[in-house]
């Protein structure tokens, strides 16, 4: 009894009770869409939204897979891994007889849910990570799971840990085929009403005077730092993926507190740009979450590699991003210390 109170706890109050209504109704919605052979997988990954993360997306895996439809599981803490992830689409996209879908426990993004027979959800796990979390689950749709269902689960793991073996020629059988995930439709931004002819001459003269009183500026550089607030950001849309680390290279002879706050302000100025994005930093394959805990004077010298990786929906601006992070890593990090602290630079 004790214990059912505990479960139960959560509708105590009137934000837990509206969080569990609003779960419950997006379960039993995915619940009616996977009546036919749909994979679990694809129906998440088309939907994903705050709604759905990853948290809750296990639940949803646990309630459907296992307990309703009795799909075998296997997981297993990963001890090695493959280098190329999407290639394993290749191969599980022939296994017809068995329906798979793969969820991956990422160090930073949470529960990820793919469907291993597509090369563009298991891209979303980015690169996989030794020691970390992976559980598959293997079944096949409304029919009972059996036990080459366990057999085919195991042998998907092995597969994710880069090792190869034979295939059972009845996993190729069947018809859970893949299917390509639906394109989201893009909403059309609404037309701005048309002005009055009589303003519209007027606007046109002006610009037509204002851009000859700017001609002689046309061969103006514009500084390269300038400090704002950058526009508000779009919502996100689509499922969260993380780009592989990429490595910049210190530059200066120290990384010293100069270039600290000069990757503390082009962060924060990405961060402004694209709220809905986040910078992860790595420093000799080690998460770093207070840049200031490890890029004290003298700990990290010319030549060493820092690392960072960016993750969201829509990534946008990397390169543009890893090119301040060089120039914040050398000797030019002074351009970016202008201006107070308080302001936000306007980099992206």
């Amino acid at each position: 009894m004790a214990q059912e109170l505990a479960n139960l706890e959560i509708l105590s109050t009137r934000a837990g009770f509206n969080s569990a209504v609003r779960h419950i109704k997006r379960t039993i919605g995915i619940m009616e869409d996977a009546e036919g052979n749909d994979n679990l997988a694809d129906l998440l990954y088309e939907i994903k939204d705050e709604e759905m993360d990853g948290s809750r997306s296990g639940l949803v895996l646990n309630i459907l897979l296992v307990d309703k439809m009795g799909y075998k599981t296997v997981s297993a803490n990963l001890s090695t891994v493959t280098a190329d992830i999407s290639s394993l689409a290749k191969e599980f996209e022939k296994w017809k007889g068995i329906d798979l879908i793969a969820a991956y426990h990422h160090p930073e993004l949470g529960l990820l849910v793919a469907n291993p027979k597509i090369a563009e959800e298991l891209a979303a796990f980015g690169s996989l990570r030794k020691r970390e979390l992976l559980v598959i689950y293997a079944g096949k749709g409304k029919d009972p799971a059996d036990e080459s269902c366990l057999k085919a689960a195991e042998l998907a793991v092995r597969f994710f840990e880069g090792s190869k073996a034979s295939v059972p020629p009845a996993f190729l059988k069947g018809s859970f085929t893949a299917k390509a995930p639906k394109a989201k439709a893009v909403p059309k931004a609404p037309k701005a009403p048309k002005a009055p002819k009589a303003a519209r001459t007027k606007a046109a003269a002006g610009k037509r005077a204002s851009t000859a009183v700017a001609a002689p500026e046309a061969h103006r550089v514009a500084p390269p730092v300038v400090t704002a607030a950058a526009p508000p950001a779009a919502a996100p849309t689509g499922p969260v993926k993380m780009t592989p680390r990429y490595a910049v290279v210190v530059q200066n002879e120290l990384f010293h507190n100069g270039n600290v706050e000069a990757w503390k302000r082009i962060v924060a100025s990405y961060n402004n740009t694209y709220p809905n994005l986040q910078v992860y930093i790595y420093y000799e394959g080690e998460r770093i979450l207070d840049i200031n805990s490890l890029f004290k004077w003298g700990k990290v010298k010319h030549g060493s590699a820092i690392e960072f990786a960016v993750a969201g929906s829509e990534i946008k601006d990397v390169a543009k991003l890893q090119r301040y992070l060089a120039q914040g890593a050398s000797h030019q990090f002074e351009a970016f210390l202008h201006g107070s602290v308080s302001n936000v630079l306007k980099l992206f």
